[in-house]
């Protein structure tokens, strides 16, 4: 999927922001009686966003504007050098049910929709028109709390959607794929939760590969052990403050 090409720079996953504003725009309209014989509906309000990323010298820019009484939004946003160079335009419409990206650098359009069938009874489907692919999924709500059965298929499809059944501790999966020699089989893969002496211990199975890891983390220690089977593959990591900026 395109999607992640497609979303909006932002300054987020490991960039440290140095400094930002914020300023919103809003048209001015007296409250008394207006002398005009027609009135004009008031200017919707314009958000201005600009951060600042010291790490890559790069601005990150963002403007958006509400339209139909903050039923849907226009968006957009760029980045610039230090040099005024600006990449990474997109444009974007969003609203409820309904969002379209547009990446003004690659010409092309990201879809996206998400609609309530029934009770209980979800679909979203995306779809990008230059690569002509796509995904549309189906959520049924069972029973709270989180119980949900989910189908996914991409567009154009190849074989079986994948079903995924989500619990409160994790979730478990049934999906085809293709081997060798163009055989098709059912994969089954999943990761459950759960807490154990004041930390979290995961188990996730894929591809035939059982991950144990467990989780213990306080304001002064972090302990993280994990073991990989049947590879045996161990592996181990041990944080431990000693003041508010010494660490081991």
């Amino acid at each position: 999927m395109a999607d992640s090409a497609m979303t909006p720079p932002t300054a987020a996953g490991g960039v440290s922001v140095e400094s930002s504003s914020t300023s919103t725009i809003r048209s001015s309209s007296g409250g008394g009686p207006s002398s005009s014989l027609f009135s004009f509906p008031r200017r919707p309000a314009i958000r201005v966003t600009s951060e600042f990323d010291s790490d890559s010298s790069v601005f990150f820019h963002k403007v958006s504007c509400k339209l139909l009484k903050s039923l849907a939004k226009v968006k957009v946003s760029f980045q610039n050098d230090q040099r005024g160079q600006v990449s990474q335009p997109q444009l974007a419409f969003i609203s409820k049910n309904l969002s379209i990206h547009y990446d003004l650098d690659d010409h092309n359009t990201l879809l996206k929709g998400s609609f309530d069938l029934a009770p209980g009874l979800h679909l979203r489907a995306a779809h990008d028109v230059k690569a002509q692919e796509g995904e549309v999924v189906m959520v049924a709500k069972l029973a709270e709390p989180n119980y949900a059965l989910e189908l996914s298929s991409p567009v154009p499809t190849i074989g079986l959607p994948k079903a995924t059944f989500k619990f409160p501790l994790g979730e478990v999966s049934l999906e085809e794929k293709e081997e060798e020699q163009e055989q098709r089989l059912l994969s089954i893969n999943g990761i459950v939760k759960g807490h154990i002496l004041n930390g979290v211990c995961t188990a996730q199975y894929a591809d035939e590969d059982l991950k144990l890891r467990y989780s213990f983390k306080d304001e002064e220690m972090s302990f993280i052990p994990a073991i990989s089977l049947p590879s045996n593959a161990l592996s181990f990591a041990f944080k431990r403050r000693f003041g508010p900026s010494d660490k081991l």
